[in-house]
């Protein structure tokens, strides 16, 4: 024996947008802003192209993740690019070994005239 359900029929809900008490919560929500940073602290770091360079430029690490690392520069980076990464923990630096799998440039106020780059490495785990 073969159940079928007949399909769903939606029908979409009418908004009384003159409703004083629907404009009282939309007026709390006028300076909201969206931001997909969630709770990680923005890490200043150093950030060297190559796995044998010696010069390290300033960056920011904005999100770590298992075998992921996001990062903003104000310098651009080549996809495929073998870079390093010198994180500070309390009194020592911290090494993350990466390949740059994807960048784009920043597109927050104020980010096209800082020159900001974000990028995605994929990290060596160990």
């Amino acid at each position: 024996m073969t159940c079928t359900k007949p399909p769903l029929q939606l029908q979409p809900g009418k908004v009384d947008w003159s409703d004083p008490h629907l404009d009282s919560l939309l007026q709390k929500t006028a300076g909201w802003q969206l931001d997909a940073r969630g709770g990680y602290a923005p890490t200043r770091i150093k950030v060297y192209l190559g796995w044998s360079a010696t010069l390290g430029m300033p960056g920011t690490m904005v999100w770590e993740g298992d075998g992921v690392v996001t990062i903003e520069t104000d310098f651009p980076m080549q996809l495929g690019e073998q870079v390093r990464v010198d994180k500070p923990i309390d009194d020592r630096m911290r090494c993350i070994w990466g390949v740059v799998m994807k960048g784009r440039p920043g597109n927050r106020p104020g980010d096209a005239a800082a020159g900001i780059h974000v990028y995605w490495l994929q990290v060596s785990k160990g």
